[in-house]
């Protein structure tokens, strides 16, 4: 049997303060749940109803490409997982991390377009925003790292940050932080 020390984890958490995490085969259904004891983490912790619905906003944006992504690449469950983690900073921000295995070249222009945004200012991500809108969407054309992502963007209070870590066969996790 693993000898797994659940205190050592829990002060970790703490001493993070990482109000939620998960690791694992993520559904529909199980966005749906964590997202609501996230809402309810946030109203018993008197977030201002802004933060709030950007955390929020963002978890849904974040979990759902992962598991859209892992749908349309035919990922198995594990293959799928996806490890999301919801924290607050010293300075009272929330950290929204979330990240999944994916095609190293699908997470290496995911980083450059997340590289992208992240040098943009506000007047310039609404643009993007907007730009975005009016494009037409195509039937076969992936729908990722789009309006989504740049919605994102607008709603963290930092630049996004990306890593992509390679973990052979041609593939790497991909990790998003937004600070909110």
């Amino acid at each position: 049997m693993l000898s797994i020390d659940l205190l050592s984890i829990r002060e970790q958490f703490n001493q993070n303060q990482i109000l939620l995490c998960f690791n694992g085969p993520i559904s529909r259904s199980l966005i749906e749940e964590i997202g609501n004891a996230l809402k309810n983490y946030l109203q018993a912790e008197k977030a201002l109803p802004a933060a709030a619905m950007d955390v929020f906003g963002v978890y849904i944006e974040l979990t759902q490409n992962i598991r859209h992504y892992a749908v349309g690449m035919g990922y198995s469950d594990t293959e799928g997982s996806a490890t999301v983690l919801v924290a607050r900073s010293d300075e009272g921000h929330y950290l929204v991390l979330a990240g999944n295995q994916v095609e190293l070249t699908d997470g290496q222009a995911l980083c450059h377009r997340i590289e992208q945004l992240s040098g943009m200012d506000k007047a310039e991500l609404k643009a993007a925003y907007k730009a975005q809108l009016r494009q037409p969407r195509s039937n076969n054309n992936s729908s990722g790292a789009g309006l989504g992502l740049i919605d994102v963007a607008r709603k963290s209070s930092r630049p996004m940050t990306a890593k992509l870590a390679e973990t052979g066969d041609g593939r790497g996790f991909f990790s998003l932080l937004a600070v909110i």
